[in-house]
């Protein structure tokens, strides 16, 4: 695992070069699911300080049997709005929101139980491939939702914003999808003044056409852990 986090973080220094910027400039997220605290663990030895979920389930049964120092959790799959509560009770960002009912409830919990302090990172998901598979809001409805989320719920922070590359298409497919999540950021920070602080985008198949493209954030899984168990 060390050789493989050392081998990510290098290709993640020259992607970086390659667009104008410092290594620092790019967080890596260890992309957990299904994988043992054995695991977990090596990679915190590794130098990996914040994962990602996918379920609140999950990383509550990890959470019930962690040891170790404190780490940073990542929220990064699709969220149910039933599991908000605990969800924001386990996570220190949640990258997946997608419409304002979820971030009504995602502030409503914060003023009724004070669970983090106030203002809540979030980030918004958007379907920049298009694929019905995916989750996210559309690209179309971006702007609108971004504005109702900022103006209604201000106990959340948007934070950035999150979309998965597309399944096919190749590189030009992947560079179209994170160029237009680029996009849609420069606009919300001259339209709304939001900072706009990170662009979650690329894992361990696209993670430097990502960076090239302007992430500041990449999601590891195969690339650090090796196959999932589950």
């Amino acid at each position: 695992m060390r050789e493989n986090v050392l081998s990510i973080k290098e290709r993640i220094a020259t992607a970086a070069a390659r667009s104008g910027r410092a290594p620092r400039d790019v967080m890596l997220v260890g992309v957990s699911k299904f994988q043992p605290l054995d695991s977990l663990y090596m990679a915190l030895d590794c130098g990996i300080t914040v994962f990602g979920e996918n379920r609140a389930q999950e990383r509550e049964s990890k959470a019930a049997s962690w040891t170790r120092e404190s780490a940073v959790w990542h929220m990064i799959g699709h969220l149910q709005r039933n599991k908000a509560k605990r969800a924001a009770e386990l996570f220190d960002c949640i990258e997946s929101v997608d419409s304002l009912q979820l971030a009504s409830t995602l502030d409503r919990i914060m003023a009724e139980t004070r669970l983090k302090v106030a203002p809540y990172p979030v980030m918004i998901e958007v379907n920049t491939s298009g694929e019905e598979s995916k989750y996210g809001v559309e690209p179309s409805r971006f702007l609108e939702l971004v504005e109702e989320i900022s103006r209604d719920c201000r106990r959340l922070a948007i934070d950035g914003l999150m979309t998965i590359g597309p399944l096919e298409g190749g590189e030009r497919g992947a560079r179209e999808s994170f160029a237009l999540l680029r996009s849609l950021a420069a606009e919300a920070r001259e339209k709304l003044g939001l900072p706009m602080r990170h662009l979650s985008m690329g894992m361990s198949g696209d993670f430097e056409i990502a960076i090239e493209e302007g992430s500041t954030l990449v999601r590891i899984g195969t690339g650090i852990f090796g196959a999932r168990h589950g």
